[in-house]
């Protein structure tokens, strides 16, 4: 009787504990799957938005570097030539010396070696000072803007003095315009006494 009766229990115990089992399986199933999703879908979004950035990069233009002005070019390249120059001699003596001891001179004696590399020297340094004056010339140009501007400064001064001595001309014309009518004024008063003291002698020699 007692095995009737526990037989049920246990066999209801079993199943939950079974259904339990399957929950449990089908919940971590779940999970795992949507971390899957969730995973898969954030790569996606990376890649379609590392894929455009890149698509804007290579469509949009590269922003082109700013030209230099003129004169800044040419010092740029004096610089290079004069920098060069050390450099160069060497190869330019070593081509240039074959060339010219072999040709006839039309002087009777010919030039010893020592005074052609003298005269080779003297012309390398007139052309660096040409060089030299060039720079000094752009310079000069670069400095002509700064000039202009000191220049209409002055001019402003100079017209800011001949206004004020102007002004100071206008007011010593005034100033003697009413020593002027002063003087009108004292000669006038003096010439009323006059005729007043006149009359008083007419009248005193009447009576």
């Amino acid at each position: 009787m007692l095995q009737l009766i526990c037989l049920p229990c246990v066999l209801l115990i079993r199943q939950t504990l079974l259904k339990t089992k399957k929950q449990k399986a089908a919940t971590a199933t779940a999970s795992a799957t949507l971390t899957a999703t969730a995973t898969a879908t954030a790569a996606a979004a990376a890649a379609t938005a590392t894929a455009a950035a890149t698509a804007l990069l290579a469509a949009a233009p590269l922003p082109l570097p700013l030209p230099l002005p003129l004169p800044v070019l040419l010092l740029l390249l004096l610089l290079i030539v004069l920098l060069l120059l050390p450099l160069l001699l060497p190869l330019l003596l070593s081509l240039l010396l074959p060339l010219l001891l072999p040709l006839p001179l039309p002087l009777p004696l010919p030039l010893p070696l020592p005074l052609l590399l003298l005269l080779l020297i003297v012309l390398l340094l007139l052309l660096l000072l040409l060089l030299l004056l060039l720079l000094l010339l752009l310079l000069l140009l670069l400095l002509i803007r700064l000039l202009i501007l000191l220049l209409l400064l002055l001019l402003l001064l100079l017209v800011l003095l001949l206004l004020l001595l102007l002004l100071i001309l206008l007011l010593l014309l005034l100033l003697l315009l009413l020593l002027l009518l002063l003087l009108l004024l004292l000669l006038i008063i003096i010439l009323l006494l006059l005729l007043f003291l006149i009359l008083l002698a007419m009248l005193h020699n009447y009576f």
